[in-house]
């Protein structure tokens, strides 16, 4: 049975997400504290055969080339912010005065709608307006969404960064994450999880 594990890392404590089965996982998100996560890892003797990137944003990558390096494990990323992974300015570290976070450039680009890596299947929406590249990953069997900075516990992703759109976040919401079953889990960047029913029907930013 396939399990998630929620581990804020990083400067401002991103949610990463591990998704692991039969010793294999899948990290999402790996946003620093590279120690923390591979202590993680080691206790369950997970091997990551991935690195799934909901977008680019510095956040969300800084712990990227070291799991990458300590696994062999390939990144995926939204072709629409291939370049923002080396660039300071475009993934945020340069606005945030936190030094400059950077990596790798990534190993593949996603191809929108059902993936599968290993055995884990899912499906990969475009959830474009907290930035240009985002996305979503839907793991129907498991009854759970990543959803990186699109949607939050009774909030939405901020649209003020480089690429941002409040009109796009917002279509992207109805339009892909909404129709998703009431109690589908959703799992964001920041903060606790939550489910489509509960945001329909009490966050204030969708009403």
């Amino acid at each position: 049975m396939k399990k998630i594990t929620r581990l804020p890392l990083g400067p401002i404590a991103t949610n990463a997400y591990i998704i692991h089965e039969n010793h294999k996982a899948l990290v999402i998100d790996p946003g620093g504290d590279f120690e923390k996560l591979q202590n993680y890892l080691q206790e369950r003797e997970l091997d990551v055969i991935a690195v799934l990137l909901t977008h680019a944003h510095f956040d969300h990558i800084g712990a990227v080339d070291a799991v990458r390096d300590a696994y062999g494990a390939p990144v995926y990323i939204h072709e629409k912010e291939a370049e923002w992974l080396g660039d300071p300015e475009k993934n945020g570290s340069a606005l945030f005065g936190l030094g400059e976070i950077t990596a790798r450039p990534a190993d593949h680009y996603y191809e929108i709608g059902q993936m599968q890596i290993g055995d884990f299947p899912f499906e990969v929406r475009h959830t474009p307006g907290h930035s240009p590249g985002s996305v979503s990953f839907v793991f129907r069997n498991q009854r759970l969404t990543i959803a990186g900075d699109t949607l939050f516990q009774r909030g939405i992703g901020r649209t003020d960064l480089p690429g941002g759109s409040r009109e796009v976040l917002e279509r992207s919401i109805k339009e892909q994450l909404l129709p998703l079953r009431n109690d589908m889990r959703i799992f964001p960047g920041h903060g606790q999880p939550t489910t489509i029913g509960e945001e329909r029907e009490e966050n204030p930013f969708l009403t």
